[in-house]
């Protein structure tokens, strides 16, 4: 059995709050995946094609640079070399405020990178204000 990498609270707990203010701010794909690594997954959401390294990444998240969102940490747990967190994404559309409350587990490498997200989340979660 391989040992996981251990990484600080502090550590995983910046880059998820860096994760949710790119998914805020994204004013480019790639600066939500220049938080990951050149070979990562993300799998959002759980059960769906997992999308492979940064490119494909960075075209993933491209649609968010066409509206305004807000996000919000609510629960954080931290364990070796991954976090488990619960986060609010509230996105303003023209027929209103679309919010969904994902659960995401990610794992990182020891300098702080993403190396897998995956979100779990289905249409049944997603409500319209």
């Amino acid at each position: 059995m391989t040992q996981s990498t251990q990484i600080s609270r502090d550590t995983a707990l910046s880059t998820v709050s860096r994760y949710l203010e790119a998914i805020a701010e994204a004013t480019s794909p790639s600066q939500i995946a220049a938080l990951y690594t050149d070979d990562a997954t993300v799998e959002d959401p759980v059960g769906s094609e997992p999308v492979r390294g940064k490119d494909a990444i960075a075209a993933f998240f491209a649609p968010l640079t066409q509206s305004q969102r807000d996000t919000e940490l609510l629960n954080f747990r931290h364990c070796g070399d991954s976090a488990a967190f619960h986060f609010r994404v509230r996105t303003h559309t023209p027929d209103g405020v679309v919010e969904i409350e994902p659960l995401d587990v990610m794992t990182f490498t020891t300098d702080g990178l993403i190396s897998s997200a995956k979100a779990y989340w289905s249409p049944e979660d997603v409500r319209m204000d």
